[in-house]
């Protein structure tokens, strides 16, 4: 039994690993030669010869030969250039770039530079990366199209003084901008005749029942009412209940009004939501293991032999804990609970739309012929044509045109549809035909919501539709009006001082948020009072001015 769950196991990591890719990245893309670039063949220069591009790349360990690579060779040929990669695997590159960076041996290209919002500006006023305005204008078609089609894009990726440094990889993924979810067993709550509950009053009784009305139907009172793991995507449980108190997304804990950065988690409601989250834990209403179990740890539970013990668990995805595998079901019973109502009327949810940091970067190495084939070459990759082939190889082996009436998630014409052979794909260990991923795209919502819709959206084949709707249905605009963007300009010396601070703060936020939970510290006046004063010594007042100064820039 032990080695048949742990081949279990190891199916259902596979799938979750794919399935990863598919819900959060979701491409698609037209075909041919839409997108930037030059006609296919066409040197970048003019001359006749390929221009050669010292790149680097983070490369993906499901990548066979990056330099046989379908998509390499696609690109090589549609734009006439030549790949001359410097590819760190993908665990160790970040280690690579700030080696190379130290050194001074950095290449022309970067297509995974990962630079921060503090790092583009440090390196460019250093001139190590070079501006890309003028090079956009002259060249970049589709990375103009897309500061049309979403002027906020172009907002965050301007540096205060003006410059574009570097472009990101867009992924427009919206299950992951709604991703602080709880999901809950719809077959537990029908078998004890529950509405889906409305409240944080709701969500108490609903786990009261839980927990004493044996919906598992074995005669043991072995159920966990509410269940989460640490370190995996938004899986601590007390997340997402603060939200009925006040908003809390566990990334800034900062709070918008009036264009004012204020922090949630000193406030009164912060503290009723505690007192509420306390509760539950106290009354054996949240397990006990979830502040200290891992995703692995909780997998473990959700997919063992026998009766499922799960009422709700917390996190951006079933998948991160129940097996997706074909001949596994019980993640069917799963589905995601709105946001709660609290006591004082708030029902919010996390929001996390942001573009991340910059990821391909012209710098002062690249002779000017190499400039102009980069920028070409960053202009196609977000074409809907990269879109689509970076993620899902080459038209005809992994997907083909949509067939003639059907539709998309959106209910319009479908534009592209997943061949079977996808799927068996993605859970082998790699493959040659896509890039999976790796550089840059922009995979917008309207490209990523184009695919055929699956007939059943509780099959491997309709993952990606069933977060659609999951989403769409319970969480879409339900964030605060004014949310603070996780991404954000400021100065070097500002972003040097909020990189001490953030990380003091937010780990004091979150040590004593499990402390007062668990009942470690109790929620007394002392020791709540004695609590907010902490932040005083964390020069959270500075922290507070950093951002706001920021912000304000930003919106000017």
């Amino acid at each position: 039994m032990e080695k048949r769950r742990k081949i279990g196991m190891a199916v259902s990591l596979a799938l979750l690993i794919a399935l990863l890719l598919s819900a959060c990245s979701g491409g698609n893309n037209t075909t041919g030669n839409s997108g930037g670039g030059n006609a296919e063949g066409e040197q970048a220069s003019g001359s006749k010869g390929p221009v050669t591009l010292d790149v680097f790349l983070s490369l993906s360990p499901r990548i066979e030969d990056i330099k046989t690579n379908a998509v390499t060779k696609y690109i090589e040929n549609k734009l006439n250039i030549k790949f001359k990669f410097d590819a760190a695997p993908s665990a160790s590159a970040g280690d690579k770039k700030k080696l190379i960076m130290a050194s001074g041996d950095y290449p022309s290209v970067f297509l995974s530079g990962d630079f921060t919002q503090s790092e583009q500006i440090d390196y460019g006023q250093q001139g190590v990366l070079l501006p890309l305005n003028d090079l956009i204008d002259q060249y970049g078609s589709e990375i103009k199209k897309a500061f049309d089609d979403d002027p906020d894009l172009k907002t965050a990726i301007t540096a205060p003084d003006g410059n574009i440094y570097a472009l990101p990889h867009v992924n427009d993924c919206f299950h992951c901008w709604y991703s602080q979810k709880a999901w809950i067993n719809k077959a537990w709550l029908d078998k004890l005749g529950l509405p889906m509950p409305k409240t944080t009053d709701d969500f108490y009784n609903v786990l009261k029942a839980f927990k004493t009305g044996d919906p598992n139907g074995n005669g043991k009172a072995d159920e966990i009412p509410y269940s989460g793991a640490i370190g995996t995507w938004h899986g601590v449980p007390s997340n997402f209940l603060m939200n009925a108190f006040i908003y809390d997304n566990d990334e800034d804990f900062f709070n918008m009004k009036d264009g004012k950065v204020d922090l949630s988690a000193d406030k009164p409601e912060w503290r009723q939501g505690l007192e509420y989250v306390n509760k539950l834990y106290s009354e054996g209403l949240i397990d006990k293991e979830s502040f200290t179990q891992n995703g692995d740890a909780l997998s473990q539970v959700a997919n063992q032999v026998g009766d499922n013990v799960l009422g709700v668990i917390a996190g951006g995805i079933p998948s991160l804990y129940f097996s997706l595998a074909a001949d596994q079901t019980r993640h069917k019973d799963y589905v995601s609970i709105p946001p709660l109502t609290g006591p004082n009327g708030i029902a919010y949810t996390a929001y996390y739309k942001s573009y991340g940091n910059g990821q391909f970067a012209i710098t002062n190495k690249a002779s000017k012929e190499q400039q102009i084939a980069a920028i070409k070459m960053a202009d196609y990759m977000w074409s809907e044509d990269h879109a689509i082939t970076n993620e899902y190889g080459l038209e005809g082996k992994y997907w083909e045109k949509a067939p003639s009436g059907t539709v998309d998630v959106r209910g319009r014409p479908a534009k592209y549809n997943l061949k079977p052979e996808y799927f068996d794909m993605v859970s082998s260990t790699t493959n040659n035909d896509t890039w999976d991923q790796m550089g840059i795209t922009r995979r917008t919502r309207d490209i990523r919501e184009s695919w055929v819709a699956p007939k059943d959206p509780m099959t491997q084949e309709g993952y990606e539709y069933r977060l659609f709707l999951e989403t769409q249905n319970n969480y879409e605009n339900k964030q605060p009006k004014e949310t603070f963007p996780l991404g954000i300009f400021m100065e070097t010396a500002d972003a040097k001082e909020v990189n001490q601070l953030k990380p003091q703060i937010n780990d004091y936020i979150r040590s004593n948020m499990a402390q007062f939970i668990t009942g470690s510290k109790k929620l007394t006046d002392n020791e709540w009072n004695a609590y907010v004063k902490g932040f005083d010594g964390l020069k959270l007042k500075r922290y507070l001015e950093i951002y706001q100064n920021a912000y304000d820039k930003m919106a000017k």
